[in-house]
């Protein structure tokens, strides 16, 4: 197949807002929860389930390291070898056992974040990443603005208390499902325990995951828990069931486990499946064909699921060059259907031409504009020969 989207960049986006028409009602009453804050969302189109509270800034403790990991695995180079910086280190609260001069590497410093909750290993990535842990907060503010998390500020990259650090139910949901979508951190996140070398010299050495919910449920795929003082427990989780994902944020919870236990059970009752209706689509013009233009189909619809009832609202961006070259062929791709809730990204499908368009054969007077050029040019280049 050839690539039509080399001038993408240089072509337009056309705007279609789809509204999706609601389900059938789904009555159940959500459960009683013990937290301060919290939300059950879709991680496949960021549509609330239910919540409470869940745009409130509030402390959210080691689940801070979602963003320090993401960050230090986007960072690349996660298998060489490195001295941890000493100063680093130094900090109190849970640890993946670090001590000045130990050799490690980020993919350790990783685990060392979302299973044992190393507060050591979080301080040391920031300094990996970005040389000091002020410039690494830049990154974790700058990236989560790009997520859309408008109730968040990061003041520390392990989690413990500092003066406005904190985040909302909804924001650290957002985050999550970004993560998640990083195969390395779904990876580690997933496992109860993992084994890895590091140290001076470098030994295998067992880390403990802190999720409790991944032995008590094994639909649970993830994500991390925290505690202080000022957050209380905080927990961050994903579940799939039905080929169908959630994402469950609680913040001062005395009853987490239980909270996403239940809070799953109810959710994952309330879905339905629905498929979004296939739009009208524009044609594209086509240059040097038999044919004008080539209309565009979409190969199947979106398959969405509607929580309670009620399907997402959903945005559908066309992107397409300003025209397509001859020969297109019937089924290519030539575009992308780009769809949103919000901020959030749903799916990007290909948008395809649904006819074949040959190259149109020059006509006689082309034919003997190009000979005589051909010509024209084999005598300058002989000439020099």
């Amino acid at each position: 197949m050839r690539n039509r989207l080399r001038m993408l960049a240089a072509g337009f986006a056309m705007l279609m807002t789809v509204l999706l028409l609601p389900a059938e009602q789904v009555s159940a009453d959500v459960p009683e929860i013990s937290a301060k804050a919290f939300v059950l969302m879709d991680a496949q189109s960021g549509q609330i389930v239910c919540g409470d509270h869940a745009e409130e800034k509030r402390p959210m403790a080691s689940t801070t390291k979602i963003m320090t990991t993401l960050l230090t695995l986007e960072s690349g180079d996660l298998d060489t070898p490195f001295a941890v910086d000493s100063e680093a280190i130094q900090v109190e609260g849970s640890s993946m056992g670090l001590q000045a001069g130990d050799t490690v590497t980020k993919r350790a410093l990783c685990i060392g974040m979302l299973l044992p909750s190393g507060n050591d290993a979080a301080n040391a990535a920031a300094v990996a990443v970005a040389g000091n842990i002020p410039d690494f907060l830049r990154m974790m503010n700058h990236r989560a603005a790009q997520l859309g998390m408008t109730h968040t500020c990061f003041a520390s990259p392990s989690g413990l208390d500092a003066e406005g650090h904190g985040a909302s139910a909804h924001d650290m949901a957002l985050l999550a499902r970004e993560a998640l979508r990083n195969a390395d951190f779904a990876e580690i996140c997933a496992k109860e325990t993992m084994s890895l070398c590091f140290g001076n010299p470098p030994y295998l050495r067992t880390l403990t995951n802190t999720n409790k919910l991944l032995g008590m449920d094994e639909t649970v795929i993830g994500v991390k828990t925290g505690f202080t003082d000022a957050a209380g427990r905080c927990l961050v989780s994903a579940a799939e069931r039905d080929d169908r994902t959630l994402i469950c944020v609680t913040l001062f919870d005395r009853n987490d486990w239980a909270d996403h236990e239940a809070l799953y059970d109810y959710g994952f009752a309330q879905a339905q499946p629905y498929s979004l209706p296939l739009p009208d689509l524009p044609a594209v013009p086509v240059e040097g064909g038999t044919e004008t233009a080539a209309q565009l189909y979409l190969r199947e619809p979106l398959s969405l699921t509607a929580w309670r009832g009620v399907p997402p609202e959903c945005e559908m961006t066309v992107l397409l060059p300003p025209f397509l070259t001859a020969p297109v062929e019937k089924g290519e791709a030539v575009g992308t259907a780009v769809y949103r809730n919000g901020n959030v990204e749903i799916a990007r499908l290909p948008l395809c031409s649904a006819v074949e368009i040959a190259q149109q054969e020059p006509d006689q007077d082309t034919k003997n504009m190009i000979l005589r050029i051909k010509n024209a040019l084999f005598k300058v280049f002989s000439k020099y020969r």
